[in-house]
């Protein structure tokens, strides 16, 4: 299977001119990334054309030979009444433009239009008839109560209703070009889900994820974007980056949330223009992979705090999957402590131990504060050290963790921090505080900046001005 093409249902082009349809249609590939074309010089072929298959867009004359070009938009019209077609013809006509409006034309061009109007207007018609197509398959998906592709789950092990009409979700927006924001508290499966939407795309380019937590922003951009020779001292080579790599398949981007506001905008023009910069080049390349990108943050109180463009979370909101914690999964404790317990007995080659109903109960009345990660980690600890065919050690170690969980979780209101005589300035004062906060969050930067109500990539900056 090759890279997928673009967009899903392919543009249609109808001009009796063989040269303009051949300009076109490279300068639909080569700006917009457009590789779905059909180009047709003999207008009496439209009618078959627009029977045989769906359009996303129809670029359509209107002075040809046989079938003028009102004619063949009136039957578009008709046969196809949510594609958009746009009018490009020589005749510059008012009265010839207003009729086409009204007929139902998407917009209307002459042919000496710079390249970058038209180029504008196609983007915007392919969105539309994108955003479009997504509506059906999103009512179509929601309303169904099977999966139409079970096996792009099979990493999650889950009974609860609302896991799986978020896998219907996913289902009906895995084609779209449009990014995907995946959140969800700390081991909530966000990177499974990830890869589940790569499989359902059914492309064969490559998932590549990348944590950009803790990334400045040349770190970000050659990561991402890659370099040309003489960027930079030591750049003694080109360099394509992750972008490129995943060309046809799905770049994940972990911890969107600890984005630097710089880097936030060279993200955001991938995903409005669909193109990027090398780092010290000077042509744009085509961004041809899908972007999806997950995060633990609140990304509303982000924008409130000044830490997260706005812009930037609408775009990357067009598709949320929001996932939800274990504490709320309460039918899935009993199949995913099985799952983990057989998981780790065929790992560590050891029988598989009985959990009876005292013990489930006593797992329930614990938070996981670290969702699946947390439990899983718990259980392969407790068959590591497990003696007979019970996990008597594990519960042991679960009544500890919550009697002590709400001491590790929630702030503490006692005052620990010492100061010294004569008063500290302010900067010290706030170099004392990191380093309770750092203390307490046992080296967990985005907890203590989570306590201390700043973002990540501040707290680390203000860490490395210490060093």
């Amino acid at each position: 299977m090759g890279t997928p093409l673009y967009p899903l249902q392919p543009v249609l082009l109808i001009d009796d001119e063989p040269s303009w349809l051949r300009a076109v249609s490279m300068l639909l590939e080569r700006q917009l990334g457009v590789s779905h074309l059909v180009t047709c010089s003999d207008s009496r072929e439209a009618t078959r054309l627009l029977e045989e298959q769906s359009y996303s867009l129809l670029l359509l004359d209107l002075t040809m030979p046989h079938r003028g070009g009102e004619e063949v938009l009136a039957e578009a019209r008709e046969k196809c009444p949510q594609m958009p077609v746009i009018i490009l013809t020589g005749r510059n006509e008012v009265e010839l433009a207003v009729s086409c409006m009204k007929l139902g034309a998407y917009d209307y061009f002459i042919k000496t239009v710079e390249d970058e109007r038209l180029l504008t207007a196609v983007r915007h018609a392919l969105e539309l008839a994108e955003l479009r197509c997504e509506n059906r398959s999103l009512q179509e998906g929601l309303l169904s109560e099977e999966l139409r592709h079970p096996d792009a789950f099979h990493d999650f092990v889950t009974a609860d209703p609302g896991m799986f009409s978020m896998f219907r979700y996913a289902e009906a927006v895995s084609l779209s070009r449009q990014p995907v924001l995946i959140s969800g508290e700390t081991g909530t499966g966000k990177e499974l889900m990830a890869r589940a939407l790569y499989q359902l795309t059914g492309s064969d380019g490559s998932f590549v994820a990348v944590n950009i937590a803790g990334l400045d922003d040349q770190m970000f951009s050659d990561s991402l974007f890659g370099h040309v020779r003489g960027a930079f001292t030591g750049a003694d080579q080109n360099r394509p980056g992750l972008v490129e790599e995943a060309a046809g398949g799905v770049l994940f981007l972990d911890e969107i949330g600890d984005l630097e506001m710089a880097s936030q905008v060279k993200l955001l023009r991938l995903l409005q223009e669909g193109e990027y910069y090398p780092l010290g080049g000077d042509r744009p390349k085509r961004c041809r992979a899908r972007i999806v990108v997950a995060t633990n943050l609140d990304l509303a109180a982000q924008i409130e705090a000044g830490s997260f463009r706005r812009d930037l979370f609408y775009r990357l909101n067009t598709h949320h999957v929001k996932l939800p914690p274990l504490r709320e999964r309460h039918a899935d404790l009993p199949l995913l402590l099985e799952h983990f317990t057989t998981q780790a007995c065929g790992e560590l080659g050891k029988p598989v131990p009985s959990l009876g109903a005292a013990e489930l109960q006593l797992l329930r009345g614990y938070p996981f504060p670290g969702n699946l990660r947390e439990l899983r980690s718990l259980v392969f600890d407790a068959v590591s050290r497990m003696q007979g065919a019970h996990l008597e050690f594990a519960l042991e170690q679960t009544a500890a963790a919550v009697e002590t969980a709400p001491v590790v979780e929630e702030r503490s209101t006692e005052i620990k921090l010492q100061f010294p005589q004569p008063l500290p300035t302010l900067q010290e004062a706030a170099e004392l505080l990191i380093d309770e906060a750092m203390q307490r969050a046992q080296g967990n930067i985005t907890q203590a900046a989570r306590w201390l109500g700043i973002s990540r990539p501040a707290l680390s900056k203000r860490l490395k001005g210490k060093e």
